[in-house]
């Protein structure tokens, strides 16, 4: 079954991207593109497959085979199979039809082959032709000045993240004489690194991993790239822009109990108020999710930081699923809000108070339950306050007392699937991630405050709208998420240049 299982999978990937490349002939008729999605479905198939009846993780000469790689090509081969489905009514009589699926299935198997890898040239490989993918996909309407500028100033980004992580591998195997990550990995090879090089690597792997994650000063190409068509920007929740917790996953006995964890820490707690700041203040719905993306990556970096790489796995996949599905509904979502029916909802504060109860309850009984880790309290405030803001929208604001025996219910639903899943995740990757060194709980203890000041202060703001405070804050955030100039066009000139040309 070891031998078999990748051998299948590697055929399946191979058929795939044969099938992708033979959409670019130009003879080969359009309608072939179902079966091409038929073709697509197989690797993810087999991986599912593989992940069930396949309990033994091994190697497989430069690959790596365990419940946790197999997790990560299931997540990224799903997520790109649903936006190639969706994109078969959505793109079609786009000129760039044919180029966009064929980049798209290159793009998520490199994606997915780089989290098989434990040869870390083929990794380098495999990372390097993803990002490329990417940015072509954000400049595929070459036509347009927007795209193409979008698109120059992402491969310029990935272009440094990659270069940077190649410094540190070749650094690192260097330094080993290994290239096989499993080995480099072993406390033989770290042990010949001192403490002082160890270190350096560490802040430039950190570096190399914020700029896909659009980590703040480096969220401007995920800003850019809503230019792109919205499947493209699902399809970066498929471990791209989500790679960084993943990436530290993988090499988490190299980064564990070292001083660039701190670093770390502190600018991904700096992208999560960045990114949750510009959210709140962006009118435009995709300039909304990125603001949530930039937040959420920063959450889950912070989830590595506090060495939770369990955490931070469960995290990615999780939000990587949600996420793309809130991009691909994004033609949908104009809200109608009727004034006056706000208004006249009966809120009652005793339910308001049961919310605080339950969310105070929630939070301390899931830090008690580890009390001395440090991600256990900063884990416990963030649960405590989405079980509050849950039950604020789903039974507070209810209208009426069947609305809100509704929202008990919906609320009681998604209790029970939150728990399942995680319990699924955790059985399935338990003894597969390498548990991580957790900081002091000091640590943990002044980035709590930190947050709980910063939220105060927050919610002081938007009582007293009319400060000078707050006007410069709204303001400071409506610029940081607002695109430059040379991405914005009162018309899209190429419009009218393809239809000077006839659409050819």
């Amino acid at each position: 079954m070891l031998v078999s299982m990748p051998i299948v999978f590697f055929i399946s990937v191979a058929v795939s991207v044969i099938s992708s490349l033979l959409l670019l002939h130009s003879k080969i008729p359009l309608r072939f593109v179902r079966m091409h999605i038929v073709l697509h479905s197989l690797p993810p198939v087999i991986v599912l497959f593989a992940l069930i009846f396949h309990h033994k993780g091994g190697n497989f000469g430069p690959w790596r085979f365990d419940h946790l790689s197999w997790i990560l090509a299931l997540f990224v081969l799903t997520v790109g199979l649903i936006v190639q489905r969706y994109s078969v009514h959505y793109l079609l009589g786009d000129r760039h039809y044919r180029k966009y699926f064929a980049l798209l299935t290159i793009t998520t198997s490199a994606d997915a082959l780089a989290w098989l890898s434990d040869d870390l040239r083929l990794l380098l490989v495999c990372w390097g032709i993803t990002l490329l993918g990417l940015t072509l996909l954000i400049g595929l309407r070459k036509e347009w000045q927007v795209a193409r500028q979008a698109a120059a100033f992402t491969g310029r980004m990935f272009a440094l993240s990659w270069i940077i992580l190649s410094i540190v591998i070749i650094w690192v195997t260097q330094a080993t004489g290994h290239w096989e990550l499993s080995v480099v990995l072993s406390e033989k090879s770290l042990a010949q690194l001192a403490s002082w090089e160890k270190t350096l690597i560490n802040l430039l792997f950190i570096l190399s991993v914020m700029i896909p994650a659009a980590q703040w000063p480096f969220q401007r190409w995920l800003l850019d790239s809503v230019v792109a068509p919205t499947p493209i920007s699902a399809v970066m929740h498929a471990g791209i822009v989500n790679a960084g917790g993943i990436m530290l996953t993988r090499f988490a006995p190299f980064f564990n109990g070292d001083p660039a964890q701190i670093v770390l820490l502190v600018i991904a707690s700096l992208s999560v108020l960045i990114g949750t700041g510009m959210m709140l203040v962006q009118v435009d719905y995709k300039r909304q999710l990125v603001g949530s993306t930039i937040a959420q990556m920063g959450f889950m970096l912070i989830q590595c930081a506090l060495g939770a790489y369990l955490a931070a796995i469960i995290h990615a996949i999780l939000h990587g699923l949600f996420k793309s599905t809130l991009f691909l509904q994004a033609g949908s979502a104009i809200r109608h809000h009727d004034p006056n029916h706000e208004n006249n909802k009966s809120k009652s504060y005793i339910w308001s108070i049961m919310g605080v109860v339950s969310s105070v309850m929630v939070g301390v009984g899931y830090w008690l339950q580890a009390p001395f880790e440090a991600y256990r309290m900063v884990s416990a405030v963030a649960l405590g306050w989405s079980v509050f803001l849950a039950w604020t929208q789903l039974v507070v604001n209810g209208n009426g007392h069947i609305a809100r025996m509704v929202g008990i219910s919906i609320f009681a639903g998604a209790a029970f699937v939150y728990m399942l899943i995680h319990t699924v995740f955790y059985k399935l990757l338990e003894g597969t991630i390498h548990t991580g060194e957790h900081p002091h709980a000091f640590t943990a203890i002044s980035l709590v405050l930190v947050l709980l000041i910063i939220s105060s202060l927050g919610a002081w703001l938007t009582r007293n709208r009319t400060s000078t405070a707050f006007a410069v804050i709204y303001l400071w955030f409506v610029r940081l998420g607002e695109p430059h100039r040379n991405l914005v066009e009162s018309h899209p000139k190429y419009l009218t240049q393809i239809l000077s040309r006839g659409g050819k």
